[in-house]
Formats: structure tokens, C-alpha cells, sequence
């Protein structure tokens, strides 16, 4: 408006001074040019010092502050000098000024002032570096700064917040917000909760709440009292339920039936433990709230102590209490159940037997498998009926299917109805070992009747390739009947494998054991279990590092790997992944395996895992059996995994077998892990070489007059012609005591005694005690069907013999009787 007045000013002069005359219009135009120019430096000045305002700037300025007036804080903008160029009435109360023009910015205005100068040098340096901050102060009661109050303390919260005008302008918006009020409610709030703490610290019964995971959160004082507790360590889940119920009773307390966005508080009589292990009975008033989905929260748990006391009513509540501490400490589970079959109480060691801890308020039947309900019907029924004697019941749990347990059963009558109590037994550790017991003695009887059978094989088998050497002996190559004999041998030899397989099932052979690294037997193996596997199947090996040192027989335990490579392939029709993996297994390792068969210690671990088909459980718990086969008829004997078995148990070692349906089958052999004596290397090597017999050497020749002990014809006869026929003369026994007759008979004429071990009246053991006792320098050979380990120990730990297993050949016989006679004969 103003603008426009002058204006219209400014033309009118302007008209007045064009109708004019010239030298009368002069005058005035100067002056009006002069007044121009002082109204024009006026304004550019007023403009420069914000005195003067363009357009609508003014009124948008002037709304702004009347917002931030509004809200009542003392708030104040200073430029980048510190200097302030606006503050609300508030702040001008505050700081005791009633204009801008003479007003503090907050950093000088609480100047001076020790106890807060380091909060105002970290508002004020925020200021100058255009950051955001935020200080609380706390001003004592009378002090002179301002927004303090001379009856109470006062706190102030002080805030700076840069920001820019125009994109140039930097100032600072500071704020001065009085805090008192709200603090003294605060404080006044937390000192009702410690009045609050403190009246149920010190209830006269205890308290505390436990979280989802049994984890101690909160504990009264009287409660940490009962059980000598330090009242601070006990918060934030330092101490378990564990910690301090004895027993089972956690497992009952930790685990309530879920209410789904409710609540259930439920009743038990439990014995707690203090510090220096004694107990105290309890009862415990335990309420747990559930969310939507049935998780729980923190429980609130009021504990009375029922320990002995001064009450009215002490004789009965003595008994309560010995009832409830006899139920809830019984090392066996107890679990009282109501006529509609429903558990309404039950003990910890319940809980833990079944392993369901939230036994109670479920039916029976539920708490054990499907399959096994009828077997408890058929026990609880004739309880119900009232009979006395009532048999067991053997049942599996349906809350852990590994565990198994037995149920007795008795009826009680109360003033309540009748009711049940179901004593619960585990019996998971003793039926596993029962299971373990029979296979044990199963493939003990298994493996006495494959010897058996493998002992008298070995006789016939013996008689069978000697009189074949016999006969090859007289007949040509170019003989008709020369092809016929060889087949003949050669499948006797066939028959041989499989007697010594079955001798390798019932751990009667003869092992030859050294000390070595499975890594260096796996490593030769690789070429021949690459040929055995294919190329449809990978092999990968995984060696241990510093694998530990087995004794075992290398031979034999070759046999073990390539026997579980070749089942791996069968498994593996369209290809796979076999891998054999070695590692050392500590004590403690084995330890934590499970295995109760397999003693702790140290242990050298061989496992072979394929990707095969896998196998069932039924069928796992019959692969060691011997002639057991999955295959097809013709593609398998049935001894490979018992040759495997009988191997690793006769070398002291164990294998177990995990198998999966679809995803593959994994042997885990454990071998003892040996530790060599200094020097026994080198006196090892020396027995082996001065023992070892001379195979390069072609004459069979001798002379010398040998005893020939064996019970079974077939054999004798052959042995006794082998011999003849190489030089020998040989005597004849058929038993034991027939032997010492004709050594008493030929004295001196004797130079060596073939013997064999199994026979009536006397064996062979026996009568080489009985021959020691007249000659301590006889040279003696036994041959038998079982290994050598199997009579070596009936012998003194000196004794000297020689040892041909049977089913033995010609040239086997004559080589061995060659090395034994004595030089010179």
C-alpha cells in the first residue's frame, strides 16, 4: 500500500513539473531527485540489516515465530555469530531480558557455571561444526542459573539443531526444555516399585519367576534366604530351575500344557536344594501364561515351605509332606491315574522315564506307541477289575521312540473314587543290552557252527587236493584224465576260500599281524578298488592326519576293504560316490560315540560310506549273519560282511553299520591304535626273516623218519604216502596216546612228529606236554582246520612248534617238513 501511495506521489509531482515553466519546473525536479535519493539509501540500508522486507516475506517470518511462540519452549536462533535474532517469550523469561537486542545466546547465557561447562562446550562446539546435540543438566535447588528453583532440584534438557536461510545463512535453533516435573514423577513412580520389591522380598513365602527355558529371571529375598542364595547373583538368568530343585522336579515344573492366549497354574510338591546340599520341602503355586500361538512367558511362582513348624494342624501336614517328598524324590517314575484313564498326577522321575514332562492331564494310552496300547489295555484292565496279581507291561514311548520302559500296575481306593498307580521302570539301557547279548550270542553260535562245519570241511578238503597232487603226480599234462584232476583241485581250492571265510566269521584263523598305517594300506589298495568299482563309481579317499598306528594283518584287512567296496558297487548300479576315510579317535571321543560294547580308548578309525540304496532296519540287523545275501542267486555267497566281522572282531577291533534308505550305507571300523616299543621294530624284522621258509628252493626231497598223528583216514593216508614219496618214512598214530606208544616204541628214531590238534582220547596240545617230559628237543608241526591262536594258548608261552593250516597241498606238506627236520637228516 505503501509502495502504491508513493507512486501515485511520484506521477503527480511529475505532471505538476511538465506544465510548468521551465525555469520555474527546475527547482523542483532537483528536489525531488534529492528526496528520491535519501529514500532509496534508506532503503537499500534497511534491506542490508533486515529492517525492511519485500513482498510478502514479512508476513511469512512473522507466522513462523507465532507457531514456535505457541508452543510455550524457550527456544532462541542465533547466526553464525552466536548472536541471537529471534526468541520466544518463553526464552526471554528465561533469560531475564525482555528484547533481542540485549540478549545471551545459551552459550554465554549458562556461562560460569562449573558443574555444566562441559555440557555447554559440547552443545556450543556442536553449534560451530553444524551437528546436531542434545545435553541434560541437572541444576542444584537455588542456584542462580537460569531456569533453575530455589526449593528443588531442576533438570534441563538443552538441544542445538543447525540449519540454513537460503541456502547460505547458517544459524542454530537452541532449546531450553524443563525436565523437573517429569523426573520427580519418574522418581516418585520408582520409588512405589521399590516399596513394591521390597514388600515381596521380604513376603513370608518365596517367589520367582523362570522363563520358556527354565532360566531364573527374578527371586525373592525370602526364597534366596531358604536357600542360602546371594539375592544378587540370582537375576538375569544366572541359576536354573536346576539349580535349585532337586531331582526330576524341574522337568515337571519347566513344562506346563499349553493354553493357547490363556493362562494355567498348576499345583507341585517338590524338595529344593540349597547351597550347601540339603533340601527343603515346598509347595509350589505355578502359573504360566500362554501367547496365540501357545508359547509361554515368564512364570509367577509362589513357594511355601512346608518344612516342619509350630502349625495347629503340624501331625498332618507332616504327613502331607512325607507323601509328597517319598512321591516326587522316588528314583522310579509314579504316576496316579483316574477312571477315565487320564494321568492326574505324576512325579519327576515319571517325566523323565517317559520322557513326555508334560505327562500329566494326557491319557495313558498316549503317553506310549500306538503299537504297544493294547499290550497296556490288557494290563490296566484286570487292575480295574480288582485282580492282585497283574503282570508287567513292556512298553516304547511315543515322546522319544528310542526309549523303552515297564510298567506295574496296582489299584488304590480313596475317599475320591478309585484310581491307579503306574510305577514306571526304564529299561532303555537294559533291553539294548539284552538286544546286544542275544546277537552276541546268536553270532557266537552262528560262528562255533561255521567253525565246526569249517573244521571238518578242511579234513575232506585236505584228503580231497592231496590225492589230487597225488594223482597229477603220475599223470602227464598231454594225459586225458589231466584236465579232470585239475578241475577237481581247483574247485576244492574254491571250497578252501570259502571254509576260510567261514573260519574268518567264527575268528578261528590264522592271523599274521604287523604293525603299520592304514594310510599307506589304503593308498596300495587304490589301484585295484578303481579297477573293482568302475567308472560309474568314485572313489575318494580322505586320510586322517598323523594317523596312529594299528597291528593288524594287512592281508586280511585288504579283504575287509575290497569285501565293502564290492557291496558299496552292488549298491551302486547307477553310480555313486564310495569313500573311505581315516581318522584317530580320541579316549574322550569314544566316549561319546555310544557304543556300550566298544570300550573307551584310543582307536584308529576306518569308514567306508557309499551313495548307494541303503538298507532297511531289518535287514542291518542280519548282514553279518553268514549265507545271508540280498543279492540274487548266483551273484553272492553270503560271507563277504561275516568275513568282514569275523576279521575286525579277531584283530580287537569293532565295526558298526549306519544306513539310510536312498541316501547310502557307512561301516565304521575301529581299530586299536598301537604304540610301538623302542627297539621291537628291529627285532621284529630279524624273527620274521630267520623264520621265513626258503620258497625258491626246489628240492622236496629228504630223508628221516617222521610221526604221522592224525584221526581222520583220508588225511593220514594221503600225508603218509606224500611223505613216502619224498623220501621220508613215516610211522603212523591215530590218536594221542597211540603217538607216545610208538615214540616209547622207536626212541631215538624219530626226528619230527605231525600232529594233529583235534582228536579223541588225547589232542595234539596234551600230547606234546606228555612228549616234553622225555624229550625236550623234538621237532614238532601241527595241522589243523582252526587257526593257531585257538590251541597256542592251552601251550606254554616257550614252547617251540610249527603250524600248517589245513586244507594244505603236497608241495605246501613237503615244504614245511623240508624247513622243519633237522639239519643233517
Amino acid at each position: 500500500m505503501l509502495a502504491l501511495l508513493l507512486a501515485i506521489l511520484m506521477a503527480v509531482t511529475a505532471a505538476a513539473a511538465a506544465y510548468s515553466a521551465r525555469g520555474q519546473a527546475e527547482p523542483w525536479v532537483l528536489g525531488l531527485l534529492g528526496v528520491l535519493a535519501t529514500v532509496g539509501l534508506f532503503g537499500l540500508f534497511g534491506g542490508v540489516v533486515g529492517l525492511v522486507h519485500f513482498g510478502r516475506k514479512r508476513y511469512v517470518n512473522v507466522f513462523a515465530e507465532q507457531v514456535v511462540d505457541v508452543t510455550g519452549e524457550a527456544c532462541a536462533v542465533t547466526d553464525k555469530y552466536g548472536r541471537v535474532v529471534y526468541a520466544t517469550p518463553r526464552y526471554l523469561e528465561v533469560s531475564d531480558t525482555d528484547s533481542t537486542s540485549r540478549m545471551l545466546g545459551v552459550e554465554h547465557l549458562y556461562a560460569g557455571y562449573p558443574d555444566i561447562a562441559d555440557h555447554i562446550y559440547r552443545l556450543a562446539q556442536a553449534a560451530r561444526e553444524g551437528v546436531s546435540a542434545v545435553e541434560e543438566i541437572r541444576l542444584h535447588a537455588g542456584s542462580s542459573a537460569p531456569a533453575s528453583h530455589e526449593d528443588r532440584t531442576a533438570w534441563l534438557k538443552l538441544s542445538v539443531e543447525p540449519f540454513t536461510v537460503g541456502g547460505r545463512k547458517r544459524h542454530a535453533l537452541w532449546r531450553i526444555i524443563d525436565l523437573t516435573a517429569e523426573r520427580e514423577m519418574q522418581e516418585e513412580a520408582f520409588q512405589k516399585l521399590q516399596h513394591i520389591i521390597d514388600y515381596l522380598d521380604h513376603a513370608p513365602a518365596g517367589f520367582f519367576s523362570a522363563d520358556a527355558d527354565g532360566q531364573i529371571q527374578y527371586l525373592n529375598a525370602t526364597l534366596a534366604g531358604w536357600l542360602g542364595l546371594d539375592l544378587g547373583q540370582t537375576t538375569g538368568g544366572a541359576i536354573t530351575l536346576k539349580d535349585i530343585v532337586s531331582g526330576d522336579g524341574a522337568q515337571l515344573i519347566n513344562v506346563v500344557e499349553p493354553v493357547p492366549d490363556g493362562a494355567r497354574v498348576e499345583t507341585f510338591d517338590v524338595d529344593f536344594k540349597t547351597v550347601d546340599g540339603k533340601t527343603v520341602p515346598v509347595r509350589i503355586l505355578h502359573r504360566v501364561s500362554f501367547g496365540p500361538d501357545g508359547r509361554p512367558g515368564a512364570s509367577r511362582s509362589l513357594v511355601l515351605n512346608r518344612s516342619p513348624g509350630a502349625d495347629v494342624s503340624e501331625t498332618l501336614r507332616a504327613a502331607e509332606v512325607r507323601f509328597a517328598r517319598f512321591f516326587n524324590s522316588a528314583p522310579i517314575g509314579i504316576a496316579i491315574v483316574g477312571r477315565d484313564g487320564t494321568v492326574t498326577n505324576a512325579n519327576g522321575a515319571f517325566a523323565a522315564t517317559t520322557g513326555d514332562a508334560s505327562a500329566r492331564g494326557k491319557p495313558l494310552h498316549d503317553i506310549v506307541v500306538r503299537e504297544d496300547r493294547e499290550i497296556l489295555t490288557t494290563v490296566l484292565e484286570p487292575a480295574w477289575a480288582g485282580n492282585a496279581v497283574l503282570a508287567p507291561a513292556d512298553v516304547r514311548f511315543s515322546a522319544d521312540t528310542g526309549r523303552n520302559g515297564r510298567f506295574f500296575v496296582s489299584r488304590i481306593e480313596n475317599e475320591d473314587g478309585d484310581a491307579l498307580i503306574v510305577y514306571a521302570v526304564d529299561t532303555t539301557e537294559q533291553r539294548s543290552l539284552e538286544l546286544q547279548f542275544a546277537q552276541s550270542q546268536k553270532m557266537q553260535a552262528v560262528g562255533q557252527l561255521a567253525g565246526g562245519v569249517a573244521h571238518d570241511f578242511n579234513n575232506v578238503l585236505t584228503a580231497i587236493i592231496g590225492f589230487s597232487d597225488l594223482l597229477l603226480a603220475r599223470h602227464r599234462p598231454t594225459d586225458p584224465s589231466f584236465q579232470d584232476i585239475m578241475n577237481i583241485k581247483q574247485n576244492a581250492n574254491r571250497a578252501a576260500n570259502l571254509v576260510r571265510q567261514l573260519l574268518a566269521f567264527s575268528r578261528r584263523q590264522t592271523l599274521r599281524p604287523d604293525v603299520l598305517s592304514l594310510t599307506d594300506v589304503i593308498a596300495d589298495l587304490g589301484n585295484l578298488l578303481g579297477r573293482l568299482l568302475g567308472e560309474k563309481v568314485e572313489l575318494k579317499t580322505i586320510h586322517g592326519r598323523e594317523l596312529g598306528l594299528v597291528k593288524v594283518d594287512v592281508n586280511q584287512f585288504e579283504q575287509v576293504i575290497i569285501n565293502l567296496a564290492v557291496n558299496a558297487r552292488d549298491a551302486m548300479l547307477d553310480g555313486g560316490t564310495l569313500t573311505v576315510r581315516t581318522a584317530n579317535v580320541t579316549e574322550e571321543e569314544s566316549r561319546s560315540l555310544g557304543h556300550r560294547v566298544m570300550p573307551a580308548g584310543e582307536y584308529v578309525l576306518c569308514e567306508v560310506s557309499d551313495t548307494g540304496t541303503g538298507m532297511p532296519k531289518e535287514v542291518l540287523e542280519k548282514i553279518y549273519e553268514p549265507f545271508f545275501s540280498t543279492k540274487e542267486v548266483g551273484k553272492g555267497t553270503g560271507l563277504g560282511l561275516s568275513t568282514v566281522y569275523g576279521i575286525v572282531k579277531q584283530t580287537g577291533g569293532f565295526i558298526f553299520a549306519n544306513s539310510e534308505i536312498g541316501k547310502g550305507t557307512t561301516f565304521k571300523i575301529y581299530l586299536p591304535r598301537f604304540y610301538r616299543e623302542e627297539g621291537a621294530d628291529s627285532e621284529l624284522l630279524e624273527i620274521e626273516e630267520e623264520t621265513k621258509p626258503d620258497a625258491a628252493s626246489a628240492d622236496m626231497t629228504g630223508n628221516g623218519t617222521i610221526l604221522l598223528v592224525e584221526d581222520e583216514e583220508a588225511v593220514r593216508a594221503f600225508a603218509s604216502r606224500a611223505l613216502a614219496s619224498r623220501g621220508y618214512t613215516v610211522l603212523e598214530a591215530s590218536t594221542g596216546t597211540e603217538a607216545l606208544e610208538q615214540l616209547k616204541d622207536h626212541d631215538g628214531e624219530i626226528q619230527l612228529v605231525i600232529s594233529d590238534v583235534v582228536m579223541p582220547e588225547m589232542d595234539g596240545p596234551t600230547m606234546l606236554k606228555e612228549l616234553r617230559k622225555s624229550n625236550t628237543d623234538m621237532k614238532v608241526i601241527f595241522i589243523s582246520g582252526y587257526a593257531e591262536d585257538a590251541f597256542k594258548k592251552n601251550l606254554d608261552d616257550n614252547e617251540k612248534f610249527s603250524f600248517l593250516p589245513k586244507p594244505f597241498s603236497l608241495k605246501q606238506l613237503a615244504a614245511a617238513v623240508k624247513e622243519a627236520m633237522p639239519a643233517g637228516d
